[in-house]
């Protein structure tokens, strides 16, 4: 096989971090991480495997102690106990020194884990909540990874099953530091590796029967409308689907439709002059028909002769190889830039343990290095390792709330198996009901998760447009898709942090507060990167006060609400209210969120000449934006820039003088700079290069922001913001409670008793008192607390 169908692995543990005996082996890779075999032919396995391809950890100390017939194995964090018998739940258990729990921090071999859970293969046709598999991070401390049933890797890059079947586990003893369990386990599995820049912009994608024309009419009315979208996705009928009685359904097809699309190569091409990547929907269970373009190449590099169909076996090397030379580089070649594997056939194949899913995302995702591109495919999750394999594609759901409610938690929580990568289709598959609120809410999610890609099944009332929906909608709509461009430099810098520092882009509540009660019943909410938690709203509002409310736990400190520009001190759950144009989205005190100016092609997504750089008042800190040549391609030059923020009564920001290769950013830039949560500064100054430069300023007292604006900055120079005199912004609960009062549908005379008491009255709880005695509707006392209490 090609060099680039083999991983570098590393499987050849430390010789002196292995404890053997009759059929017994413990590896300790770390204080905190034991591999555990038992194999009756004392036949151990050293080959990488599907799920684990590193074990060569440094030499950990560790103390044994060894009789007859016992064996004790003892490490910083973990206490092994074995009786050198078949493993069982009375002869072989781990203590957790790490004190996480009084009386479960012993786990015996064959208990039932008691973790966090991870994710899902698949959402197909689910309407809300599905059982999660086990994942890697538990409150008691500990979690096992069984990979006995793997495959192993071979130095030739092929797959084959182990000789002997033994049990082969991995103990993660890590307590409650989930990130450090994360990190190691990346270590042993391989890491997340970085998506394309252009990834993490909005995709469209529809099941629907487009042509060419039809095509490039909807992406020129999207450029009319300046809504921005980087990636193209063609559902299957690109392919022939029409293919007559005899010839199978016509669900995989390899073969362009020249009816719709009657020169591919011209098509590709300007949808790249339009600044889109394009990604094909893959069937391929039902193997190759006699019909397709590639199938007399196909046929003669297998050796078939008889004109049948060739049959899909994944389990053959020699037919995976001509699968990709002669189906898939030809479309690469003309334009084609990643597939999606749209596998739907279960794990049965012809090789005993073999997944298909788990072998189309492996050589799918290694087949793309061939490029000098950096990688990617969409595809469902395959078990433990898939986080190897992004973008992950979670299946044909329902559209309904309860869809809706669910996928917060489960994007969440598959950070737990180190699966950091889903896409969703956001609007939900199929089914369901017409609902604007819904698909309004879904796509401020899908804006804040992963990946935003818009989706929907085949029918002329389905799809996903924003002009499919009313005014209010369509608008707010094309207003989060914007928003999710500007935000690329933020999601490309998480994106780097996840790859080189192990820190997915979505982290659970307990992963920064692992000692917080609140944190573990937070499961809507998560951080969204290192400087915002985002929390969606996942069910309708309130016809009457034209808000919905969402559950939050704020952790201790000043938080800023991006979209309200509310300042909550935190350390407490309360419920937020927000109308259809906002979500619970708070920056930290300190945040620095780099953020890109849309230039004239809306759908760009290189490193900005124009940039808008939000600031959040409160607190000191250090953001360094990542930045690189590698668009589409492997990066191999990159560059750095750090944002500064020193708060006080006298607050200083600076962007500091690029570092790394300034070749792969502008030489100028313009930026604006918005001071959230501030007071009107007294006075202002700005240096560029140690000289004073000129700069516009303005101050938009609602939101308590200062504006700064500069022209034509030097990437190579040091800019240098100092504000005098601008504390931290109080808010004005007056004009909040009277924007939530106004447009409630209720009784004038009851809202102006509301607004009376609000403004007369000076102390809180006599307010809340008083308004509870009103008998107003429970979720505008709720949306009023709200602001009381912030």
């Amino acid at each position: 096989m090609e060099e680039y169908y083999k991983l570098k692995v590393s499987p050849q543990c430390s010789p002196g971090n292995v404890v053997q005996g009759d059929n017994y082996r413990f590896t300790v890779l770390t204080s905190q991480l034991i591999r555990l075999e038992y194999c009756r032919e004392n036949l151990f396995e050293d080959h990488a495997t599907q799920v684990v391809l590193n074990r060569d950890f440094q030499k950990v100390p560790f103390q044994t102690v060894e009789k007859e017939n016992a064996l004790e194995i003892i490490t910083k964090n973990l206490h092994l106990r074995y009786n050198k018998r078949p493993f069982s739940k009375n002869g072989l258990s781990i203590e957790v020194l790490d004190n996480c729990s009084d009386y479960r921090n012993i786990w015996k071999y064959s208990d039932e884990l008691n973790d966090l859970r991870g994710t899902a293969r698949t959402l197909d046709n689910t309407a809300g909540p599905i059982p999660l598999e086990h994942g890697l991070l538990s409150v008691y401390g500990f979690s096992v990874l069984d990979d006995s049933g793997s495959l192993l890797l071979l130095e030739n890059g092929w797959v084959a099953p182990r000789e002997k079947k033994e049990i082969d586990l991995y103990f993660f003893g890590y307590g409650r530091n989930f990130l450090r369990c994360l990190k190691d386990f990346y270590r042993l599995c391989g890491k997340t590796p970085m998506l394309p820049r252009y990834a993490l912009g909005n995709w469209w994608s529809r099941y629907n029967r487009y042509s060419e024309s039809s095509y490039r009419k909807l992406i020129l009315r999207f450029r009319e409308e300046n809504t921005p979208f980087s990636v193209a996705v063609l559902d299957m009928d690109w392919h022939l689907v029409d293919v007559g009685p005899g010839n199978g359904s016509g669900w995989t097809g390899y073969t362009w439709n020249r009816k719709l699309f009657p020169d591919p190569a011209a098509f590709l091409k300007w949808l790249h002059e339009q600044g889109l990547k394009v990604c094909l929907n893959l069937h391929p269970a039902n193997g190759v028909m006699p019909y397709e373009e590639a199938y007399g190449k196909m046929a003669e590099a297998l050796g078939i002769k008889d004109g049948r169909k060739i049959d899909f076996d994944i389990a053959d090397s020699k037919f995976l190889m001509a699968y990709f030379k002669f189906l898939h580089h030809p479309n690469e070649e003309i334009g084609v830039d990643f597939w999606w594997i749209d596998w739907q056939q279960g794990a049965d194949c012809s090789m005993d343990g073999m997944d298909p899913l788990w072998m189309l995302n492996h050589y799918h995702y290694l087949d793309q290095n061939r490029r000098n591109k950096r990688p990617l495919i969409l595809s469902r999750y395959a078990g433990a390792g898939s986080h190897r394999y992004p973008v992950g594609f979670s299946g044909d759901s329902i559209i309904c709330w309860e869809s809706l409610d669910f996928q917060p938690y489960f994007t969440a929580n598959a950070s737990n198996v180190g699966y950091g990568w889903w896409s969703h289709d956001i609007g939900g598959h199929m089914c369901g009901v017409k609902d604007d609120e819904l698909a309004i809410r879904w796509v401020q999610f899908g804006v804040f998760s992963p990946i935003s890609r818009l989706h929907s099944s085949s029918g002329p009332f389905n799809g996903k447009e924003p002009w499919n929906y009313n005014p209010t909608a369509e608008g707010i709509i094309k207003d989060f898709l914007r928003l999710r461009h500007r935000l690329i430099p933020y999601l490309y810098t998480m994106n780097y942090r996840f790859a080189h520092d192990d820190l997915p882009l979505i982290q659970p509540m307990y992963y920064q507060h692992p000692d917080e009660y609140d944190a573990y019943h937070a499961p809507n909410e998560y951080y969204f990167g290192s400087e915002l938690i985002a929390c969606p709203i996942t069910k309708p509002a309130d016809a009457r006060l034209g808000v919905a409310q969402a559950r939050v736990w704020l952790p201790e400190g000043i938080w800023i609400d991006v979209f309200t520009g509310i300042i909550y001190r935190g350390g407490r759950v309360m419920q937020s209210y927000r109308t259809l144009f906002q979500l619970p989205v708070f920056a930290k005190a300190g945040a620095v969120i780099p953020m890109a100016e849309l230039s004239k092609n809306i759908n760009e997504t290189s490193n900005p000449a124009a940039m808008d750089i939000r600031v959040f008042a409160g607190a000191d800190n250090r953001f360094t934006m990542y930045e690189d040549n590698g668009k589409d391609g492997i990066s191999r030059r990159e560059a750095f820039t750090d944002l500064i923020f020193h708060w006080g009564r006298t607050c200083d920001f600076r962007i500091c003088a690029t570092k790394g290769d300034r070749e792969v950013i502008p030489e100028k830039r313009d930026y604006t700079i918005r001071f959230c949560g501030m007071e009107d500064p007294e006075k202002i100054e700005v240096f560029q290069g140690g000289m004073k430069m000129k700069y516009e300023k303005a101050y938009a007292p609602t939101s308590h922001t200062v504006c700064i604006s500069l022209k034509n900055c030097p990437t190579d120079a040091n800019v240098v913001i100092r504000l005098a005199g601008a504390g931290l912004a109080h808010n004005d609960i007056t004009d909040l409670c009277y924007r939530i009062i106004d447009r409630s549908q209720i009784e004038y005379n009851l809202k102006d008793k509301i607004y009376l008491t609000i403004c007369n009255e000076k102390d809180i709880s006599r307010i809340l008192g008083i308004l509870q005695a009103l008998d107003i509707p429970k979720d505008l006392f709720g949306a009023i607390c709200e602001i009381l209490t912030a």
